[in-house]
């Protein structure tokens, strides 16, 4: 788990804020980093608006970041822009105890600008609920050989799990990689929180669907399995979905196909299997931008991602012809909550010396999610 300090509007309300001006607000933002220097990181994670990306020292993926920022000599402070469980990441490997040691004990404050900005893919497995499917997993396999995985995109709570529990953590780039490492050392994977980028990443290592059964919480009765569906299984698949990434379907694929011939489609494993099958690149959010930026002139894609980002790599190649994939508008709606209002007040707040929304994990929690981390890291 992980806490947060109350957002105390006892020295700056936030009220005020609202009605500053968009030229204000970046003036008074600009001024805090000059005045704080390489005390301070802000993080821009990829889906974030580009007026807050404007205002980054470093843009990338929620784990990128990260760590990125914990290598850091002189950051005394990280302001997150990202969601709720990037802050409790950063926070674990910023603070891990060697880094405590090198400054002495002093903690590295990290700081997410609006508590709201959660994860709805991170919120569709608590720990309550991981915890009781493995308890009730066992009535009907080994559980010692079943080795837990849980994306980058998850709680805390859930990465300590594994780390207890001889288990991993996987972003979308290494994903392939950590279910090859769990296979070497045990029969099972039970893979939470995203179904999706489960299900495409182990289709893609040979297994075949009938042995890839979906959780569902909310089934009293072994996640809605039977106990040869679960017997039978290598990957169980935890009942969860990105919500952006849910909403790219294959006739929008056929309609690109038909409207645009010679375009490619580009999409993130967090897509549904129906999508993910027929695109012609399926990637991590990096490779997704790698993938953009190596193609030459007069390419053509569609990419299946955040709106966000693929409207930023629209305006960074105009060489090329890019377009969202689906016609339906789709952004990151907990990611958008974080806007220059709230990161222009956390912002303040710090430099005052009175930091709001301090994101704090707890140690014990700490100490086994590094466990899992450091399994990821080590995997090639």
């Amino acid at each position: 788990m992980s806490k947060s300090t109350i957002a105390s509007e006892g020295v700056f309300p936030l009220a005020p804020y609202k009605s500053a001006s968009q030229i204000d607000l970046r003036a008074r933002i600009a001024a805090v980093r000059q005045e704080m220097g390489n005390r301070l990181l802000i993080l821009g994670h990829h889906y974030q608006q580009d007026e807050v990306i404007e205002h980054s020292d470093l843009r990338g993926d929620s784990y990128q970041l990260s760590r990125m920022a914990a290598d850091s000599e002189t950051c005394e402070a990280i302001v997150f822009c990202g969601v709720h469980f990037m802050a409790e990441t950063a926070d674990i490997l910023a603070n891990r105890p060697e880094k405590l040691e090198e400054r002495s004990g002093r903690r590295v404050n990290v700081i997410l600008p609006d508590l709201a900005a959660g994860c709805s893919m991170a919120d569709m497995a608590g720990i309550n609920q991981v915890e009781a499917a493995w308890a009730d997993m066992a009535d009907v396999i080994d559980t010692e050989r079943v080795i837990p995985v849980t994306y980058i995109n998850s709680a805390a709570s859930l990465k300590a799990f594994c780390g207890r529990h001889g288990g991993i953590v996987c972003t979308s780039s290494n994903a392939r990689a950590v279910l090859q490492w769990a296979f070497e050392r045990g029969d099972r994977v039970f893979f939470f929180p995203d179904q999706h980028l489960g299900r495409n990443t182990a289709l893609k290592m040979g297994i075949e669907p009938s042995q890839m059964p979906v959780w569902d919480p909310y089934q009293l009765e072994l996640g809605g399995n039977t106990d040869a569906t679960i017997q039978n299984s290598r990957v169980i698949l935890w009942k969860g979905h990105c919500s952006v990434h849910q909403m790219f379907r294959p006739e929008h694929v056929e309609q690109f196909r038909s409207k645009y011939p010679g375009i490619k489609i580009l999409v993130h494993p967090e897509c549904p299997r129906e999508v993910n099958d027929i695109a012609d690149v399926s990637g991590s959010t990096g490779k997704i931008i790698q993938t953009v930026r190596d193609s030459p002139a007069g390419s053509k894609w569609a990419i299946g991602t955040e709106l966000h980002l693929v409207n930023r790599l629209k305006a960074e190649h105009p060489e090329q012809e890019i377009y969202f994939l689906s016609p339906v508008v789709c952004m990151c709606a907990t990611m958008y909550r974080i806007d220059l209002v709230h990161l222009c007040w956390s912002l303040e707040s710090l430099q005052t010396g009175h930091p709001v929304n301090v994101i704090e994990v707890d140690p014990e929690v700490t100490r086994w999610s590094l466990v899992a981390l450091e399994r990821m890291l080590a995997v090639k």
